[in-house]
């Protein structure tokens, strides 16, 4: 059954009989043989197959158990892991998805200690926006991730782990410094913003709503280097991370406007709903929840 299951896999990511009896080394016809047995075992068609436009298309029952397959396969190969030496060392492979706030700024200086205490441990780091890292968690592509945007309770176990301050950050420079200013001056600024999907940009447009700001112009960068680099260099001014402008302060590159009121967000790390998590995510959880409270 676990062969099947892989091959099912395979079809299912390679939408191609032929693409994936290369890719599993296997014969077209054995891959055909393992998708009829599934079939057969669970009594329903996974895969419609078009024969004149040799296309396939799978069924709302090949999704779901497309769904449950990576999760059994995970869930064998965490535990094939675990099993090497359970007792006493964490081993294998863990794989971290984060946005880039967390990936950028506060990931590395982490890792440097969670390396140390598990060096047996093999790390890979996925960053991307809030938004393509919560799609990799839920096609099973990271073992869990650290988000700063805010994502839907119904798919993910979602669990706050530090508090970011966001500022409004201008050049060192600039005239609004040390004064009050107005709604009508913020709005005839330009904005330095990060892509949509990113939990900056989220935050920079809950912050202009919440604030009646109508952003005339908004120049969107990649990343938020690139964000504080065009501050830096008087291209406009931003909302972003205090973790992102803390160097800058201190070189004199930025200036940080004194607002009426605080502005926080949640850090949070994000699970798949209904897996058992590895060994190794769990030990990562915990250290993360202590490397916090220091």
């Amino acid at each position: 059954m676990l062969e099947e299951i892989k091959t099912f896999i395979a079809v299912v990511e390679y939408k191609n009989f032929t693409k994936a009896a290369e890719a599993i080394n296997l014969s077209q016809p054995s891959v055909s043989l393992h998708i009829r047995h599934l079939e057969e075992y669970f009594n329903t068609i996974l895969i419609q197959r078009s024969v004149k436009q040799k296309k396939i298309y799978i069924t709302q029952a090949g999704n779901l158990l497309y769904e449950r397959s990576k999760q059994m396969i995970k869930l064998l190969e965490d535990t094939k892991d675990e099993l090497a030496d359970y007792e006493n060392t964490v081993r294998g492979r863990l794989h971290i998805g984060a946005s880039f706030t967390i990936g950028e700024y506060f990931l590395p200086a982490f890792l440097g200690q969670f390396a140390k205490k598990h060096p047996n441990l093999e790390l890979e780091v996925t960053i991307e926006n809030t938004y393509n890292i919560c799609e990799k968690v839920k096609n099973f592509q990271v073992d869990l991730a650290l988000i700063e945007g805010t994502v839907p309770s119904s798919n993910f176990v979602i669990n706050h782990f530090y508090k970011d301050k966001m500022v409004l950050a201008v050049p060192y420079n600039h005239y609004l410094v040390n004064r009050e200013f107005s709604i009508e001056e913020l709005e005839n600024q330009t904005w330095i913003s990060r892509e949509e999907g990113s939990g900056t940009r989220e935050y920079l447009n809950l912050f202009l709503s919440s604030n009646n700001i109508n952003a005339k112009n908004i120049i969107v960068f990649g990343s938020n280097y690139s964000v504080k680099e065009a501050v830096k260099n008087n291209l406009g001014i931003t909302f972003i991370s205090s973790l992102v402008t803390e160097n800058s302060l201190r070189n004199k590159e930025l200036s940080i406007l004194k607002t009426s009121q605080e502005y926080t967000r949640n850090f949070s790390y994000i699970l798949q709903k209904g897996i058992i998590p590895s060994k190794s995510t769990l030990v990562f959880i915990d250290m993360l929840k202590n490397y916090i409270k220091q």
